[in-house]
Formats: structure tokens, sequence, C-alpha cells
């Protein structure tokens, strides 16, 4: 769903490790193709509707060890604040519903084992200890993320919890009632929305991280200062800049506090928001992985073996801006890329477009977009880079109500092809950072930006838009750079 870690690999052509013969819509002996699908969040939901929408003769058995699919662990924020009364809507699809496609969907079944060379997959049933034992003729991995879990002294006191699924939500609203102190640690997406929640909830809430400032990965330091200074207005405590070191507990072991490398924080319960790592333990050494575990795929989403696909949070993904592969765990990637296993399980017909990591986010006042590089991270991605900031009102100061925008445009020195862009604004614009994301998908420059055609309407903007003006202001940077060096 958010991208928390980014694993960064230079590969920019993958297609020579990708070729093999291809089945038709029909197995090994001739039957129905039979397809195995392990996991079934984002991606393989995608995969296995997409599968059957193309190829509705296909034989499909899903392996879920969760007794749900679909959860959408973006909205866990927005159920454990209230907004969101029914966590049946956090759900878009369900057991049933793909049983209704024809598919053999066994839920609380944990995969064991996966044998590539005589191509079949072993589970075991949660419930009742039955080992099962199915054959494939293409595997589907889609086995997700799982949250990083550091070494830390004390961390499985209790009242401490991760924030992933279903049934960590529901225990942090259990949790949660009885909490007057709530410790959040790491300060991307997941954190920040979860500090909201909790504030509005009337908690005393402490947001702890090992970096300098809150969501550093999407957001430059024009923006966060902004937020920054708002969540303390609001009597939130930062603590930033700090590692935790251990957590104490009470005779009950449940946690009372959280030692940081500068303090002690008071604990009723401490929610751990540190990233993700891919779960591919069953594929390790048997496909081909980034450092971080997370499995290669070509623009088709086979993986280096042509018979086993995957998608979502447990491979990598083609990051736009530099070209190379990236590891982006988003529920956007993950219905796209489980979308593309279904369109090419029986051959390559519809190539991947790749990601710029496109998010937005509304904290508390401010609605955020977020796209591609920030002028911080594009040297991660081998990119140079100048950035250039503008603030503007969203329409004319004539109209009754106005609000300011707050912009900038990352673009590669030399090129001046855009690649990353932040907007934000009390006004929501955040689906300008949509229109960022295309912009750096087809590799247009500060120019084309600064002169494309955008619709003048004074109840939505002004005569030349405000990306035109963020780009216009790019190529007056550049000509200045230019007279001063010639």
């Amino acid at each position: 769903m958010y991208n928390e870690l980014i694993v960064i690999i230079t590969i920019n052509a993958l297609s020579k490790n990708y070729i093999g013969c291809r089945n038709a819509d029909f197995g090994q002996n001739g039957d129905k193709m039979k397809v195995v699908v392990i996991g079934c969040t984002h991606a393989g939901t995608s995969a296995v509707k997409t599968i059957m929408k193309e190829n509705p003769s296909t034989e499909i058995t899903v392996f879920e060890r969760n007794d749900n699919i679909s959860f959408l662990s973006c909205g866990i924020a927005l159920y454990v604040g209230g907004v969101v009364k029914d966590p049946a809507g956090l759900f878009y699809s369900n057991p049933k519903e793909l049983q209704a496609l024809g598919v053999n969907v066994n839920m609380k079944h944990n995969v064991k084992s996966i044998d590539t060379i005589a191509k079949k997959v072993t589970a075991e049933n949660l419930l009742t200890g039955e080992e099962v034992v199915v054959d494939y003729d293409k595997l589907v991995n889609t086995t997700g993320s799982w949250p990083i879990i550091p070494s830390i002294p004390g961390i499985d006191y209790k009242n401490i919890v991760l924030c992933k699924n279903y049934e960590q939500a529901n225990e942090i609203i259990r949790i949660s009632k009885d909490a007057g102190k709530v410790v959040i640690v790491g300060g991307g997406y997941i954190g920040i929305e979860l500090v909201e929640a909790f504030h509005n909830f009337g908690k005393e809430v402490i947001l702890i991280d090992s970096l300098e400032r809150i969501i550093s990965k999407y957001l430059d330091k024009e923006f966060t200062d902004v937020l920054e200074a708002d969540l303390e207005q609001r009597g939130i405590a930062l603590a930033l800049n700090q590692t935790v070191q251990s957590f104490h507990a009470d005779a009950e072991g449940k946690v009372t506090s959280v030692m940081t490398t500068k303090g002690e924080y008071g604990a009723d319960l401490v929610i751990l928001c540190v990233g993700f790592h891919p779960n591919n333990e069953l594929l390790k050494g048997k496909v081909d992985m980034l450092q971080n575990g997370a499995i290669l795929v070509d623009d088709y989403m086979r993986t280096s073996n042509p018979d086993i696909f995957a998608a979502g949070d447990s491979c990598s993904v083609h990051y736009n801006p530099s070209d190379g592969q990236a590891y982006i765990p988003l529920a956007t990637n993950a219905v796209r890329m489980g979308m593309l296993i279904g369109k090419n399980i029986i051959k390559p017909m519809v190539k991947s477009r790749g990601t710029q990591a496109t998010s937005g986010l509304k904290l508390f006042r401010n609605n955020i977009g977020s796209t591609g590089v920030t002028a911080g991270s594009a040297a991660q991605f081998g990119l140079n880079v100048r950035a250039v900031v503008l603030k503007d009102n969203y329409r004319p100061e004539f109209m009754p109500t106005t609000q300011e925008v707050i912009m900038k445009l990352v673009y590669e020195v030399g090129t001046n092809r855009i690649v990353g862009g932040q907007v934000m604004s009390e006004y929501d614009i955040t689906q300008s950072a949509n229109t960022l994301s295309l912009a750096i998908q087809n590799k247009m420059t500060i120019e084309d930006l600064a002169y494309v055609d955008f619709f003048f309407q004074p109840n939505y903007d002004r005569p030349w838009n405000y990306l035109n003006l963020l780009a216009q202001a790019a190529l007056e940077q550049e000509r200045e750079l230019e007279d001063k060096n010639a």
C-alpha cells in the first residue's frame, strides 16, 4: 500500500533472462491450464479476476493463509480513527466472489514449499493440519510483504503491535480504548496517518523516527517543515532523529515506556511502522531477486523462471524516473501488476508502463501529492537534478476565496526531463500529482509542461495553470544559470 522502503538496483534491461517457451491456454498434458496463486490481497485478487475474465477455462487454485482477501491496509488509519464505521468497506472482494468465478479458494492455508522442477505446491490447512499438494502449469507469487520487526530489547512486550492487516487493525482499536499515551515508531505515511487518528481521539501522541524529518521519502524540507510545525502546534510530540533502543514494561509485561538515543517516552500502546520487507522465502534461490529479497520481474511480470509470475509487494518494479528496478510496495503498483499477470499468463500481450511511486495524503488541513524522486533522494537513484519551488494561489484573487499552493518540480540536469514533483495546499490539488506522474512516465521536459494545454476557468484555476507556472519558473531558473555561466 505505502512506500516505506525503497531498494534500488541499476538494472535497465531484464529481458534476456526471461525468454522461454510460452504455454498455450492448456496445460502440460493437454488439459485446462492449471494456475496456482499464492497470496490473495491486492495483486493476487487482481490477477485471479483478470485471468478468469481473459481465460475462463483456466483452473485456478488460490492459497491464502488469512481468513480474508483484498484488505485495503491503506484504510487502517481511517478505520482506527472512526472515519470508516463499517470495516466491510475496506474489502473489495471476498472468497465467495472468487469461488463464483470457478476458482478453488483455500483460505487459512499456508504454503510450505514450492517444487519448481516438478511444478508442485505443498500447503498446510491451518485449521486441520492436513497437507495439500497441487501441481501447476503457471505459478503466481503474490505473497506480499510484512512489517519489518527490528531487534530491540523488549519488543515482545504486550501492547506493542504492528500495523498491516485486518487483525492488527482490530487489535490496535481494542488496546487503544484504554490507552492514554500512544507512541508511533516510524514517520512514513502509515505512521503519520495514525498520529492524526489518535490525536483526533484525544490521545497523547508521540512520533519517533530515526530520520530528521517526517515522510522524507516523499517530501523535501520545504513541505515537511510546514507539516511538522502544524503537528507541534496541535500538541503532538515529534521525537525525530532518534533511534529506539529498548522498551520497558510493568509486572504484567505491558509496555510502559520507550527508550531512545535521546530520552524516555511513556507509552500505553506502541505501534511499529518502520517499513516492509517482501515475503519470498518460498522462492529464495529459485528465481532472481534484489538484495532485499524482492523478486525481479520483466515488463510482463515474468520472473527468471518463465512459468513463475510475481506481482505486488513481493517483487520489484520498473521505476521510470531512474529507468531502473526498485522495491516500492504500493497498492496501486500491486493491482496494476496483478492485472498484467492476467493479461500475460498465456503469452506476453500487455507491457508494464512502470511506476513513479505516485502517492497522496491528507494530514489534518493539508492535502499533499508526491511523485517521482525528491531533490533529496535523487542522488540515491543516480540522478543529477535541480529543483524549483513556487508558491501561488490555485485560482484568481478576484474570486471570493482562494488558497495558496506550494509546489516543487525536480528535473534532470542537462536534459531538463521531469523526474519528480510535490504539491501541497489546504485546497485539494492532489490530482496534480497524477498529472506530474504522467509527465514523468512520458519523459516530458520542463518546457513541455510550461506550455502544455490546460483549461482556464476562474472557479478552478488561473489563465496559466499553477503547474504551467511551476515549469515556467524552472525554465527561468535555467535561463538565469545560462546567463550567469555565459
